[in-house]
């Protein structure tokens, strides 16, 4: 990378302490929105004007060739494999505002990245996984690293025997003979690549607070390396710490490596931060993810919304908070700001490792070689520790199963939802209650249904959101999904003291899903995401006293709270049809 001047480097530090306020307008989505229609209403007046006022020819190509555009891109939409959820809204859009749907859907529609990312990341994530220790504990190549089909993938289990070899751990090959994973461990591990962990330590953290002091206690005892990802990062308090600390230990010859979401720090950060970040210290490389160049041609969708860090890869952090002082408490933005973390111990920490190099050596001209960062020992922190698990493993082996926990990921590259496929499996299963948090709730037609056909047959299905909204149109949108589902039965709560940010569901005391990943459309089909699935382990019992503690601070949404009249009705409806923009 260029590296930088010690008088630019100056200004981008200035910059950086002033009151950033002002918003980048050009990629504002409802800036844009407005610009389109009025460039929508514009050329129909004028074509108008034309063919009824001068009879010009040329307003009548022009409509005929706007009309041709917009059959070609319906043809396009509705023969691709996205949802049907997403092809409807644009498919009205186009029909009845031609240039107006056109220009959104070509800034914010085609949710499928570049081939040339495509083919970056996934030819780093088979190096990456090839590499990974626990990989040689999944029998055969995941379809989704490689060409195989899924048909390829359900062999018998004569057919996995005979591909087992002598490395193969006993515990594993024996698999489909003692024991009875969860059909969704098996698609996450077999299908999607991503390893189960028997040995590991997981701690929840129930505000982005203890989440953030944990965090800053790993960094500060990092002896090897330091790999950060994160959605966002704000100048404050917060980042200031935690640069401060990555700088001293750059100095101590850890090696740090940072990404951080060109789109997400767009407002907060000023050009070239990751030229600044690096001309700290040697040992510190930094990447910008995706970066938008400022055109109204730009497509941001695709955005690198996970919030990891890795540490010696014996210890990995995820959850809901970002590297910004509100995620922290440090400052009040939209009341009492509530959200989580989790800690990673264990061979687990490795997943993370390999999710990090996945997206660094892709866009990386000097690649890390990834083994180096692997921790090929893992291990278990503490005997005190070695005794939870044992605990956890023979409660779960009284119904067949065992305590695990299996860290993953979701992106873009291939049409494989992984972040729904989890959810949806969760929600099906459970027999008791499903407690879900999440910041936004802008559901496709699969996931209502399961939210609901999980009420109906009486499981208690309960929603936590937010009582303080951050964005507010996509927050009337989250209040728009809210009677169909009450209908069916499911309670929602809204948190009354603020803005909830956490992400997770948690099922039956067993099993539960903490990470970044929210229900709405940008998150399960546009973003890159991440989170962990556990089963019968502490996690379950401390995600669950969180909701317990949570629940009496929110107030339980009924139908004359959402209340509206026509044309409030016919402003949702209409939202609706936008609603894959938020």
């Amino acid at each position: 990378m260029k590296q930088m001047s010690e008088k630019r480097r100056r200004r981008i530090e200035k910059i950086l302490y002033r009151d950033r306020r002002g918003k980048v307008i050009i990629y504002n989505r409802i800036f844009v929105m407005g610009l389109a229609m009025l460039l929508q209403i514009a050329l129909v007046s004028v074509l108008l004007v034309k063919v009824f006022y001068t009879n010009s020819q040329n307003a009548v190509l022009t409509f005929l060739a706007t009309n041709v555009v917009a059959f070609l891109l319906l043809l396009h939409i509705i023969n691709n494999n996205d949802k049907l959820s997403g092809k409807f809204g644009w498919v009205i859009i186009i029909l009845l505002m031609p240039v107006f749907g056109i220009l959104m859907f070509f800034l914010y529609g085609d949710g499928r990245p570049t081939k040339k990312m495509n083919m970056k990341i996934n030819a780093e994530k088979q190096k990456n996984y090839a590499a990974l220790p626990a990989a040689k504990c999944i029998l055969g190549t995941p379809p989704m690293l490689s060409a195989l089909s899924a048909s390829q993938f359900l062999r018998t289990p004569k057919e996995k025997k005979a591909e087992q070899t002598d490395d193969t751990p006993r515990e594993f090959a024996d698999e489909t003979e003692n024991a009875k994973p969860c059909g969704i461990t098996k698609y996450l591990s077999d299908f999607a690549g991503f390893p189960v962990s028997y040995d590991g330590e997981a701690t929840y953290f129930s505000s982005g607070k203890e989440t953030f002091e944990a965090i800053m206690e790993a960094v500060r005892g990092a002896k090897k390396f330091i790999l950060a990802e994160y959605f966002i990062i704000a100048p404050g308090k917060t980042w200031s710490e935690f640069l401060t600390a990555l700088v001293k230990k750059a100095e101590e010859g850890v090696q740090v490596r940072l990404i951080f979401d060109n789109a997400g720090c767009l407002k907060a950060l000023p050009p070239h931060y990751d030229r600044y970040v690096e001309s700290l210290h040697e040992n510190i490389r930094c990447l910008t993810f995706n970066p938008i160049a400022p055109v109204f041609t730009v497509r941001i969708n695709n955005r690198d919304h996970r919030k990891q860090i890795v540490v010696d890869g014996e210890v990995a952090f995820t959850g809901g908070i970002n590297l910004a002082d509100e995620y922290v408490g440090e400052i009040v933005r939209f009341g009492n700001w509530k959200d989580s973390g989790l800690r990673i111990r264990g061979s687990a920490a490795n997943t993370f490792t390999m999710l990090f190099f996945n997206v660094w050596n892709a866009f990386r001209k000097d690649k890390d070689d990834v083994s180096l960062f692997y921790n090929f020992s893992a291990p278990v922190p503490s005997d005190t520790l070695a005794k939870e698990q044992s605990l956890a493993r023979a409660k779960a082996a009284k119904d067949g199963e065992r305590a695990f926990l299996q860290p993953y990921d979701d992106s873009p590259l291939d049409k494989e939802s992984v972040g729904e496929t989890v959810y949806l499996d969760v929600i099906n299963s459970a027999r008791r209650y499903v407690w879900i948090y999440t910041p936004y709730l802008i559901l496709d037609d699969e996931m209502r249904v399961a939210l609901c056909s999980a009420a109906k047959r009486g499981v208690d299905v309960r929603i936590v959101a937010p009582g303080i909204p951050d964005k507010k149109l996509t927050y009337r949108l989250t209040k728009a999904n809210f009677p169909p589902l009450m209908k069916a039965g499911v309670k929602i709560y809204t948190y009354t003291p603020g803005f909830v940010h956490a992400k997770s569901v948690l099922t039956d005391d067993r099993f539960a899903v903490v990470g970044t990943i929210n229900l709405d459309y940008r998150s399960l089909y546009l973003n890159f995401e991440n989170a962990v699935y556990f089963s019968d382990c502490s996690v379950a019992d401390a995600l669950k006293a969180d909701y317990l503690s949570t629940f009496p601070l929110c107030k339980r949404i009924d139908y004359p709270d959402l209340k509206r009249g026509r044309l409030g009705r016919f402003v949702d409806s209409l939202l609706r049809v936008f609603e894959t923009l938020f």
